[in-house]
């Protein structure tokens, strides 16, 4: 810092100028960000669609789109990874969920309802992060569809070559 001598002093103008943080573990612990009707929401995306994901303490009902899991989700492959974070964490059973979904395709929106879930499960309980960021529920997939270009059929495929 300028104007100090020696770095105790510039230690003190440090501290003095952003305060002393507390050392104590459960101040720096983070806390779970649940609303006033127990709820734990987040926001999940992939590929065109976004889900928006309620999370509460209930039975393992899974509701999209005031729909059944089953009923929205046809393919079990689905309706799997979508309950993927709650196998992961040990949460099966304990948690309903409401979502709302919308854009994009089937599988985008399985994916979507997916990180929204394990993005509310870290709300509810900050303790699961770890688990889920190993087995890779917390990452956004950053894929999208690729643009078609001009003189081409679609964003890579030429059209046929002819010699003459």
């Amino acid at each position: 810092w300028r104007g100090a001598t020696s770095a105790a002093e510039a230690a003190d103008l440090v501290a003095e100028t952003f305060g002393d943080e507390p050392a104590d573990e459960e101040a720096a612990a983070p806390k779970p960000e649940i609303d006033e009707k127990g709820r734990a929401t987040a926001v999940g995306r992939r590929k065109r669609a976004s889900a928006r994901v309620w999370l509460f303490p209930g039975t393992g009902i899974v509701t999209v789109n005031s729909k059944s899991l089953i009923d929205k989700f046809p393919r079990m492959a689905h309706c799997e990874d979508i309950v993927k974070p709650f196998a992961t964490t040990g949460t099966a059973g304990a948690f309903d969920v409401v979502s709302s979904v919308n854009g994009g395709g089937v599988s985008g929106q399985a994916g979507a309802v997916r990180l929204g879930i394990a993005r509310a499960l870290v709300k509810y309980n900050p303790d699961h992060r770890p688990l889920l960021r190993k087995a890779g529920y917390l990452t956004r997939d950053p894929r999208r569809v690729e643009r078609k270009k001009p003189g081409l059929v679609k964003a890579r495929k030429a059209p046929q070559w002819t010699k003459r």
